[in-house]
């Protein structure tokens, strides 16, 4: 039996499910012990402000990631959906778990047809925004931050009329009931996937780690964080993408939007695995084929 592992995590419900996850499957590969050590987030202090003011996607991940690279944890545990595409020197993914639904569901109606004109929904997501506008521009949007029951709570207490959660965390959580999967959206890159970060040069975690890795889930991540990356997207860009195997390859379907949803362009191309050359050249020919309202979300 190896050594216990400290795994870093934030401490929402969510995330501890994930961490229990990670602890369990790394349990069946190894007989090793894992003790989740759970740090709070600038992104769980701060509920009130949207990402994009407060620091974007590394609210989610400094902490953590301060406490692996100081060596207080030997690993940390992430929705792959709130990582930043560059990680800090000497740390690295080094497992994915198997992605589950990345769709999202629409909670407060059955499909968004049904919501009323001039219907309030709640979401802190620029895509997610910016998608609703796009199919319903007469739809209003309002910041609605904080974990899965305040956002639920939201809806039932009619401080929205509906919100979009994603379908992983819902079924993590036992929910698999709650809300409606909507088919027609392009989900955030990486939404479903649970990463383990460690440090590059702890070797010995990271072979441990290489046994509970799913390959084509991190073949798949890695293809929508390098388009996110070559777009220079953040946080608050409304982007979509979902690459997923295919005979041997990898598709990528991807579409970028106009804050308010008014303009939209989208594309898709195949790569080789371990090639992600095309999802780059993508995600230039969009740039260039976009309008400015969405062109200079990337400049």
């Amino acid at each position: 039996m190896t050594k216990s592992l400290r795994l870093g995590t934030r401490g929402s419900p969510l995330a501890v499910i994930q961490a229990e996850m990670v602890a369990a499957a790394l349990k069946k590969a190894h007989g090793c012990l894992v003790e989740i050590v759970t740090l709070k987030t600038s992104g769980d202090r701060i509920q009130n402000r949207p990402l994009a003011e407060i620091g974007g996607k590394a609210v989610w991940t400094k902490e953590l990631d301060r406490a692996l690279l100081a060596g207080e944890t030997d690993l940390s545990v992430h929705s792959m959906k709130d990582v930043e595409s560059e990680r800090p020197e000497g740390l690295g993914i080094a497992a994915i778990l198997e992605r589950a639904d990345r769709r999202d569901r629409l909670i407060g109606a059955e499909r968004l047809d049904a919501l009323r004109e001039g219907a309030i929904i709640g979401t802190s997501s620029p895509r997610r925004a910016a998608q609703l506008r796009h199919l319903r521009p007469d739809l209003k949007t309002v910041n609605l931050r904080g974990n899965v029951a305040t956002r639920m709570k939201a809806v039932d207490s009619g401080q929205v009329d509906a919100t979009l959660l994603a379908a992983a965390g819902l079924d993590r959580l036992g929910l698999v009931d709650v809300g409606h999967a909507l088919d027609d959206l392009l989900p955030a890159p990486a939404q479903g996937a649970v990463g383990i970060d460690a440090r590059e040069d702890d070797l010995k975690t990271r072979n441990l780690l290489a046994a509970i890795d799913h390959a084509e889930t991190h073949e798949d991540v890695l293809v929508e964080r390098a388009f996110v990356r070559a777009l220079g997207g953040d946080c608050h860009s409304p982007v979509a993408a979902a690459a997923r195997h295919d005979n041997g390859r990898i598709t990528l379907d991807a579409a970028l939007y106009a804050e308010d949803g008014s303009a939209c362009v989208t594309g898709s191309c195949h790569m080789a695995v371990g090639d992600a050359d095309p999802a780059i050249a993508l995600a230039e020919t969009l740039l260039s084929d976009a309008p400015p309202s969405i062109r200079e979300l990337f400049t």
